[in-house]
């Protein structure tokens, strides 16, 4: 990670990069990329949304990172909300920064970027605690968050047209280190 710089990122201008990264990170194909596109932009008109990004010596976007606090008003606390209501964690949509998407480019992952990209957006956070939805299947993502100190809140989330099932996990801010 020497020669990757993380720090602001004006993903509105670089979403078509970012959602490169995403695509092959998380195997999108581009009709996803297209509707996420418009998600992406948004989500950037929320208060309080910031995003961050991780770029080589030469400028290129190798990662990112963008979230805001939560609103229970938000398209995904209301999805989530039936779930963590059930497990006697929906007090968690409160006061929470959440992480709406994180991807590494795949050449660059298990480099400490994702972890840099992650513990920086929240340790601005002015919220307790952060919040964050992640494929529910022991992932490389899963152990990260899982030693940030986020732990599953509710899981077997299915959100409408996502192939596989979610969970929801939280930590309390700042993060481990």
């Amino acid at each position: 990670m020497d020669d990757i710089v993380v720090g602001p990122l004006d993903l509105a201008a670089r979403v078509d990069e970012a959602l490169g990264v995403q695509a092959l990170a998380f195997g999108l194909t581009e009709e996803e990329v297209g509707v996420r596109r418009h998600i992406v932009l948004r989500h950037l008109g929320c208060p309080g949304a910031r995003a961050l990004g991780a770029t080589t010596e030469t400028g290129r976007l190798v990662g990112f990172v963008y979230g805001m606090p939560n609103s229970r008003g938000h398209w995904w606390s209301g999805v989530v909300e039936p779930y963590l209501r059930s497990t006697g964690s929906d007090g968690w949509l409160d006061d929470a920064f959440v992480i709406t998407e994180l991807h590494v480019h795949p050449d660059f992952q298990k480099q400490g970027i994702g972890r840099a990209l992650i513990t920086t957006i929240t340790a601005t956070a002015a919220e307790p605690r952060s919040i964050l939805s992640a494929i529910d299947t022991e992932s490389p993502a899963r152990a990260l968050y899982r030693s940030l100190g986020y732990r599953d809140l509710a899981r077997q989330v299915v959100f409408p047209s996502a192939p596989s099932p979610y969970v929801v996990m939280g930590a309390p801010l700042p993060l481990l280190s």
